[in-house]
């Protein structure tokens, strides 16, 4: 398998940080429009960026709820800083071999540079694209690495921790695997979109790299 390029979604993938995306939606929420949005409801918003979000729910304010969504991310992010155990050993491990490395995140610009300044792998990715503030937008975002490395889709996978990280991969025809080691991940669902490869946790991953990335 002649791989060039991985390319990886950052909440739930890299870092635990799904906890503080949902906490801090749920307060800025609360803040802002006075009531407390069920756990469905909360996961209906998810596809466009926080931007997105916002400026959908309150288009007269939408700069002031980011603002107190973005700080209250910062302040909440600590505990989940650390990347999970292996995941630099695994980014390291890549690097090494000399693949490129992207990051492809529905976060907006905002969340991720936060993410990335607490978790400290901003120096792995010299591809980071977040997320449109109109639609889901993996795909299109994929193929836009795609292009800067002027890669094909067969050399190139796409790691996720959700079911449309796979739909999104095989959209666009880069291999798609699923990381099924965050506490938030809905292992059923995603394995049912068949993905080429499923690691349970970030040892697999790493053995699988030494031995398939030559």
């Amino acid at each position: 398998m002649k791989l060039k390029g991985f390319i990886f979604d950052l909440d739930g993938t890299l870092i635990n940080s799904l906890p503080v995306v949902r906490t801090s939606l749920n307060t800025t929420l609360l803040k802002f429009s006075g009531r407390v949005y069920a756990d469905q409801e909360l996961s209906s918003l998810f596809g466009p960026s926080e931007e997105g979000i916002f400026k959908k729910l309150f288009p007269d304010s939408w700069n002031e709820v980011l603002e107190f969504y973005l700080n209250e991310y910062d302040r909440l992010h600590l505990p989940y800083a650390e990347p999970f155990p292996g995941v630099a050993e695994a980014l390291t491990l890549l690097h090494e071999r000399g693949l490129k490395l992207a990051l492809v995140s529905g976060k907006g610009a905002g969340s991720m540079e936060i993410s990335l300044k607490h978790s400290g792998l901003k120096e792995f990715f010299e591809v980071i694209i977040t997320g449109s503030e109109h639609h889901a937008s993996k795909p299109e975002h994929i193929k836009q690495v795609l292009e800067l490395w002027n890669f094909s889709p067969d050399e190139v996978v796409y790691i996720g921790d959700i079911a449309y990280d796979v739909q999104a991969a095989r959209e666009v025809g880069v291999l798609p695997i699923s990381a099924l080691w965050a506490e938030t991940v809905q292992i059923q669902k995603v394995l049912a979109m068949k993905p080429a490869y499923a690691f349970y946790n970030v040892e697999s991953f790493n053995e699988w790299i030494i031995k398939t990335i030559i």
